[in-house]
């Protein structure tokens, strides 16, 4: 059975309708028009065990909202979703025991405690036995580093440190679902090689099912073996990161360097750009190896370097999405 289950999923919210002037704005507190907005359109997906599954998508897409509803924060218009067989809006407190959540830009911690006020309250709530939140804490302080700033009122701890303490904080109680929701937003270098090292070493350790809604390409590159991305409320793609890129963006780009400024074309490649004495070529991996490319330019004129890069990741989100609003449109 799969960890998180979603079927046909749809949550709408009832906005109000402003309209502009003196006119308008009496005429909103006595007869206020108002409008369905829909977030999440009919979306299914399931999730299997151990995964690290990124949940993708442009500001308003739906990812948080979707997250929110797995979490039991929100309940869905329709559809169910389930997690472990339970239902979030049927039995909030059996999935929470369940969860981890961490939202980047908000924080579970008690911003006038020590962090490790917080770790003991949060323990509390959750009734964890003492082996297993000292196994806990010990595996927080490996990963992490936690003991070096348990002492640290939570008001004083730096960005990168208070995420750290709210990962810790997360895991405290063993979830086997962990939610994060832009774990690495402003954080340096250094602390976002942190926190995906914890993401990879509690998903390893303890199969630990992560689903990461994230902007940052460097997550989804280093994380993340499956992507769901959702746009407009609605899933346009979901498959494994090297089949999207196979799919959507089956192209590489063949960097040449001459000795000298060259126009050498061939039939199954494109120029996309000369500058001096270097050229960009375009192809398809499906109609020629990079191997055979090299020969084949090679044969023609001295080349001084190559280089070949393949489709990032911003590459691959951005054709899926203008993909989807050409069909739309």
């Amino acid at each position: 059975m799969p960890v998180i289950e979603v079927k046909h999923l749809v949550k709408q919210f009832k906005t109000v309708k402003k309209e502009k002037g003196l006119k308008g704005s009496i005429k909103g507190l006595f007869k206020p028009e108002k409008k369905i907005v829909t977030a999440v359109n009919d979306i299914s997906f399931s999730i299997e065990k151990g995964e690290i599954v990124g949940y993708i998508g442009p500001n308003g897409a739906g990812k948080s909202t979707t997250v929110k509803m797995m979490s039991g924060i929100l309940a869905p218009t329709s559809g169910e979703i389930l997690i472990n067989g339970v239902s979030p809006a049927k039995d909030r407190k059996s999935v929470v025991r369940q969860l981890g959540v961490v939202f980047g830009q908000r924080t579970q911690l008690y911003w006038d405690l020590r962090l490790g006020e917080s770790f003991e309250l949060l323990r509390r709530i959750y009734a964890v036995d003492d082996a297993t939140f000292n196994s806990n804490m010990k595996m927080m302080d490996d990963i992490l580093g936690i003991n070096s700033i348990i002492d640290t009122p939570v008001r004083q701890l730096s960005l990168g440190q208070r995420m750290r303490g709210d990962l810790a904080a997360a895991m405290l109680h063993s979830p086997d679902v962990l939610f994060l929701d832009e774990p690495t937003i402003g954080l340096d270098v250094d602390a976002k090689h942190a926190i995906r090292h914890f993401i990879k070493e509690i998903n390893s350790t303890r199969k630990t099912t992560v689903i990461l809604t994230t902007h940052d390409l460097g997550d989804i590159q280093e994380l993340c073996k499956r992507l769901i991305i959702i746009n407009n409320g609605v899933i346009i793609e979901d498959g494994s990161l090297d089949e999207l890129v196979d799919r959507i963006a089956p192209f590489r780009q063949l960097i040449v360097d001459f000795y000298s400024p060259q126009h050498i074309e061939h039939p199954k490649a494109a120029i996309d750009k000369i500058e001096g004495a270097r050229t960009v070529y375009r192809f398809e991996k499906s109609q020629i190896t990079a191997a055979e490319l090299i020969d084949d330019i090679g044969k023609q004129a001295k080349i001084k370097d190559i280089r070949l890069e393949e489709a990032s990741i911003d590459d691959i989100i951005r054709i899926a999405y203008n993909e989807k609003s050409e069909h739309r449109a």
